[in-house]
């Protein structure tokens, strides 16, 4: 691949499993290449399979022989493995120090295993900038099971959390004998705590604290250098894998499309007027939905609408809003796949709804949101 290649090109490579063009897109990427970035569009429809787990944990915890550990077995298993191994920079260079790649040479003949050290440079929160663009690279590039090793982190560099489905916190006797004082940041993130060299002295106090501190998560002890406990461990990161994809159930963003905007106006024709003989829109529906006093007129606007509101009644919603606000945008309607699905995780996340699901104009199911639970707009999700 001498010279240079389009980003479709170098996308086929990928995603045909070779491992020259993977490691051209990461050197691309980390160097914030504008061909990463249209790199990454173009493989974005193939991401999202991933496991993509972090490890963390203060310095000589042992995250990196444990890394290596969790990549033997993820390979015994059949699967195929990425490693983001992020090691602290050299303070003139600003390079990464390399440690973590010498450290798991034993997989560098092994297709199956693609590791990238990258250097901190400086980001805070114990990861490098690239870290997540990376993560989606491996993703797409067909890896089941993506690690990010953190630098040997603090408890305010927290920012893996936020990259990973699952945190796996690395400790080891000798952290601390108070681990209550310590639940801040990194403790909090923890949705596995690895104990680590756990045939030492302190190991027994440690976990006690642990469990002491209230903090609900599993805990399992190993001893990364020997691998002994690394298989139970591995077993508990799918669990929780499983618990917190089972709990997000999140639409991708692509399946959530605007409908319509909604706006109040003291009368259709007048509102008409500006929309049809101004802009050259053209109404596409004009009814009366009784069950909500008003009066409205669609006027396309690409995929989605501008939807004008007119009270038919002094007492309706729409009508208390003209009184208080005046003219204006009224309410921000999104089309959903599954409203039923939608409405039982806004109800679990305690968001307030505004009515069960009825029919409204040309026939659509919906439901309303309280501004006070979607960032101050009236938020209307309608059925596909």
């Amino acid at each position: 691949m001498a010279g240079e290649v389009t980003a479709a090109a170098l996308a086929q490579g990928i995603l045909a499993g070779e491992m020259r063009a993977l490691a051209r897109a990461a050197t691309l990427i980390e160097n914030r290449k504008a061909a990463g970035r249209e790199l990454l569009a173009t493989l974005a429809p193939h991401t999202g399979k991933a496991m993509v787990v972090g490890i963390t944990g203060p310095p000589g915890a042992g995250k990196s022989t444990l890394v290596n550990q969790l990549v033997k077995l993820a390979r015994s298993a059949g699967q195929t493995v990425g490693v983001l191994a992020i090691d602290p920079s050299s303070p003139y260079s600003q390079g990464a120090l390399l440690g973590d790649r010498i450290r798991m040479q034993e997989h560098s003949g092994d297709g199956g295993v693609f590791i990238r050290s990258l250097a901190s440079r400086g980001a805070p929160g114990g990861i490098a900038r690239a870290t997540q663009e990376l993560a989606l690279l491996l993703d797409a590039a067909g890896r089941d099971l993506v690690l990010i090793e953190t630098v040997g982190a603090g408890q305010d560099e927290v920012a893996i959390a936020r990259l990973a489905a699952v945190t796996v916190v690395v400790l080891a006797p000798g952290f601390g004998d108070d681990v209550q004082a310590e639940k801040a940041g990194m403790m909090e993130i923890a949705d596995v705590f690895a104990i680590n060299k756990a045939d030492l002295p302190g190991a027994d106090r440690l976990e006690q604290g642990l469990r002491a501190s209230g903090i609900a998560v599993p805990i399992r002890r190993v001893v990364a250098t020997e691998g002994t406990g690394c298989a139970e461990l591995l077993s508990v990161i799918h669990d929780a894998y499983r618990a917190a994809t089972a709990r997000e159930r999140i639409p991708p963003a692509s399946s959530i499309q605007i409908d319509h905007l909604g706006i109040a106006v003291r009368s259709l024709d007048e509102g008409l007027a500006f929309y049809e003989r101004l802009l050259g829109m053209r109404v596409s529906r004009r009814e009366t939905v009784a069950a909500e006093h008003v009066s409205v007129a669609m006027l396309p606007a690409g995929d989605a609408s501008i939807e004008l509101l007119e009270a038919t009644d002094a007492e309706s919603a729409i009508a208390r809003f003209l009184e208080k606000r005046g003219p204006g945008l009224h309410h921000v309607a999104l089309r959903v796949d599954d409203l039923a699905a939608a409405i039982e995780r806004l109800k679990q996340q305690g968001a307030r709804l505004l009515n069960e699901p009825r029919r409204g104009a040309d026939g659509h199911t919906y439901v309303f949101v309280h501004p006070a639970s979607a960032g101050g707009v009236l938020l209307e999700l309608i059925q596909k």
